[in-house]
C-alpha cells in the first residue's frame, strides 16, 4: 500500500475542509481517512501511480488548504515520504527509484505536530540530527534538487 498524507495549514481544519465539498469528498469516499499528525488527512492507495492522481484530482484544495503532501510507497522506502514533485517524477518515469535518496527535509514531531523542517543532503548514505529544538520523533521527506534548493 503508498500512502498519501496531505498536512493542513496552520489557519484550516484540513478535514473539515476537504470532506465539506462535494468533489473532495467524493474522490475521497473510498478511503479510509487517518490522522497521522495534527491537522493531516492519510489514506492508503493501492500504488504510486493511485497516490499521484488522488493528489491530482484533490489540487484545487491542496493549493488553498494544505502546506504540504505527502506520498510514502513501500516499494521505494517503508519509512521516508516522498514530496508530491518527488513521487510524480518517479512516477512518470523521470526520476528512478534508487535516486530519490539523495536530498531531504527533516521534520521534528512535537505533540503530534510537524515542527519546521530542517533540509539535509545526505552524505554517505548518513542523515544529520534534528537539531532544531527537542522533538519526539523525526519524519524524513525525500525532496527533488529544486525543492532542496529552495528550501
Amino acid at each position: 500500500m503508498t500512502r498519501v498524507c496531505i498536512v493542513g495549514s496552520d489557519d484550516v481544519n484540513l478535514r473539515y475542509e476537504l470532506l465539506s465539498r462535494e468533489t473532495s469528498r467524493a474522490a475521497l469516499s473510498t478511503y479510509d481517512l487517518d490522522e497521522p499528525f495534527f491537522n493531516a488527512v492519510a489514506v492508503d492507495t493501492v500504488s504510486l501511480g493511485a497516490a499521484v492522481a488522488l493528489l491530482n484530482d484533490l489540487n484545487w484544495y491542496l493549493v488553498r488548504f494544505a502546506d504540504r503532501s505527502l506520498v510514502c510507497d513501500p516499494s521505494i522506502d517503508e519509512q521516508e515520504w516522498l514530496s508530491r514533485d518527488l513521487a510524480t517524477k518517479v512516477r512518470d518515469g523521470r526520476l528512478d527509484p534508487d535516486e530519490t535518496d539523495e536530498y531531504v527535509a527533516i521534520f521534528g514531531v512535537v505533540d503530534g505536530r510537524l515542527a519546521e523542517p530542517m533540509f539535509a543532503a545526505r552524505v554517505e548514505g548518513g542523515l544529520p540530527e534534528y537539531d532544531l529544538r527537542d522533538v519526539d520523533e523525526t519524519v524524513v521527506v525525500r525532496l527533488t534538487a529544486a525543492e532542496y534548493d529552495a528550501g
